[in-house]
């Protein structure tokens, strides 16, 4: 029987006791994490958000009846205890802040008992996610996941005093919007009031940031929830946080002065780790060039080496169709790894495929230095020799290739770089190494469109020097954008926008879009900019990335409360579900079934 709190007062969480407070009458709150019934004595380990605290109950302490409601006590029963701290009688436990102290229990309240969980509330454990997110309000008192939500929280607190004590305002955006479908597809909300009509859920709170600029308010920021109708992956959610950032009057350097400091901060008073500035910058095409990816993880090397011109006359005929066909030959160095099995090259060869390549060359370099090569028939010693020393192999090193257009060799090598780092045992989570990439190009060819598309947005302004090949060479135009990564992973990006009409209506041109058509989707930030716009420029970090990496975990669902599962669904609450007749006809919505 459950039993009232009355006359009962909360006097601090388990974990806030110490030694100092040896002697002093408490009364403390929280779940039965364990109970040991030693007969005579009945030890319990009483949890909250904090912590651990032994509690020790005894007969000749808390009474015949209180002794007896003792043991009784299972896991999970919430209860109320009071008594006096003691130095620990037996063994301090350096496991646990209170591993020095216990309570003597003098009063017992059982204020709600439970039943069995379903599995274990405790750290690590390796219950399958999917039975953890349907219990997910058991799976969120485990101990490792409160710390990761109250790490969420601290970065989210300290991000908006750091802020405001930069002169940002905190000011709210709107979650019902216009849909402008130049990006991920929208959540659609259908309106009651409007038949036949949709809000859209923001998927950033881009537009409305850019006119609070024009309404001069300088300086912006909001822990903003977004929403994007995506597939889904391990960074990925349907419905997101950003740290999303306006700033008026400012050009690149003055955006990444203000967030490097920003980041030293975070990182300083959250985990006591230095991040030295002023942090790295690389452009688009180093990186590219270098890593394979624009978000390239720093922690290890094995960069890439263009060996085009090496093989451009060989014999093989898979490098010297590629580099007929516009593309390159490189490859990376997997050191010390020369003495992988042909199975398990067979499987990099599988993995690669699953990044577009057609295949993937090697070279085995041995011991005595003699090359096993899947391609050495078709080559000659001396052009072997030279691809080895391009790529500073010795013996014992695995050699590999790809060949094929720029940005599939980019994406087979960049991604073969990961796999090979994680197998290597390269990747160490107590590392931060953090990167700004910079000038990225300011379009990219979608084949399914038929036309140039913006890598970013279309108000990201073009370098100033890039300006004249709008129109006759927009593929070779550069942005005034840029991205934060953190050890392989995008954390925060964000750009200079277009503050000039003349310029915004020649990118909407190189895009494909006609005045009308920009009007029609963007009518009310251009109507704004006719005003008086100031140069503004701004950045958004994805919060769950980047409490996912300071928390050391692999997916941002440990560091989100209710998380999503890869289908977009929900497993506590069975969203999304069908919805009432009643409400469909409201909305003025009918429900056709799809053909088999």
């Amino acid at each position: 029987m459950a039993e009232s709190m009355k006359g009962l007062k909360r006097s601090c969480r388990c974990a806030e006791l110490s030694g100092a407070d040896i002697g002093r009458e408490v009364t403390v709150m929280g779940w039965v994490a364990k109970n040991r019934n030693k007969g005579g004595i009945v030890f319990v380990d009483l949890r909250d958000r904090s912590g651990i605290l032994q509690i020790i109950f005894e007969e000749e302490h808390i009474g015949s009846e209180g002794f007896e409601k003792a043991g009784r006590l299972r896991s999970e029963f919430v209860i109320a205890v009071t008594g006096r701290v003691e130095a620990r009688s037996g063994a301090v436990n350096e496991n646990i802040a209170t591993g020095s102290i216990e309570v003597i229990a003098k009063d017992l309240r059982i204020l709600s008992e439970s039943q069995t969980p379903p599995f274990p509330i405790e750290e690590n454990i390796n219950t399958r996610e999917e039975l953890r997110l349907k219990y997910r309000c058991l799976d969120l008192r485990r101990p490792d996941l409160q710390a990761n939500i109250m790490m969420r929280s601290k970065v989210a607190t300290l991000t908006r005093a750091f802020l405001a004590n930069e002169g940002f305002l905190e000011i709210e955006t709107p979650m019902l919007t216009k849909s402008t479908p130049e990006g991920a597809r929208d959540y659609l909300v259908p309106s009651r009031v409007h038949p036949g009509k949709f809000y859209a859920l923001p998927q950033s709170p881009q537009l409305f940031k850019q006119m609070l600029m024009c309404s001069g308010y300088d300086r912006y920021m909001q822990i903003a929830r977004c929403f994007r109708d995506e597939d889904l992956r391990a960074d990925r959610q349907p419905e997101f946080t950003q740290i999303d950032m306006e700033l008026s009057f400012v050009d690149v350097d003055d955006v990444i002065d203000v967030n490097e400091r920003l980041l030293a901060y975070l990182f300083r008073e959250v985990l006591g780790v230095k991040v030295p500035l002023p942090i790295q910058r690389m452009t688009w095409k180093e990186a590219m060039e270098r890593f394979g990816s624009d978000k390239p993880d720093l922690r290890f090397g094995m960069e890439l080496c263009d060996i085009t011109e090496l093989v451009r006359n060989c014999g093989f005929g898979v490098f010297t169709g590629a580099i007929e066909n516009g593309g390159s030959v490189r490859g990376i160095n997997a050191e010390g790894m020369g003495d992988m099995p042909r199975k398990k090259i067979d499987a990099l060869v599988d993995f690669a495929k699953g990044y577009g390549a057609r295949g993937l060359a090697y070279m085995a370099i041995g011991e005595d230095g003699a090359v096993k090569s899947s391609f050495s028939k078709f080559m000659t010693e001396e052009e072997t020799a030279a691809i080895v020393r391009a790529l500073c192999g010795k013996p014992g090193d695995l050699l590999l290739f790809a060949a094929d257009r720029n940005k599939i060799v980019f994406n087979v090598l960049g991604a073969l770089r990961l796999e090979l780092a994680q197998q290597k045992g390269l990747l160490d989570k107590n590392e931060y190494r953090f990167v700004w990439i910079t000038e990225f190009p300011q379009f990219e060819w979608s084949d399914e469109e038929e036309r140039f598309v913006a890598m970013h947005h279309p108000f990201t302004m073009p370098m100033d020097e890039d300006l004249h090949l709008l129109e006759s060479n927009p593929g070779a135009v550069r942005a005034k954008a840029y991205d934060i990564v953190l050890n392989g992973t995008e954390i925060g990006g964000g750009s200079v926008r277009i503050h000039q009409a003349d310029v915004q209506e020649r990118m909407f041109g190189a895009l494909g879009l006609d005045k009308e058509t920009a009007d029609e989707k963007f009518g009310f930030l251009l109507d704004a900019f006719q005003y008086g716009v100031p140069p503004h420029a701004g950045l958004a970090y994805g919060l769950d990335r980047l409490v996912m990496l300071m928390a050391k975990c692999d997916s941002i669902r440990d560091v989100i409360a209710f998380p999503k599962v890869k289908d977009a669904s929900c497993l506590l609450t069975d969203a999304p579900n069908v919805v009432d007749e009643k409400q469909l006809k409201e909305l003025c919505i009918g429900i056709s079934k799809e053909e088999e």
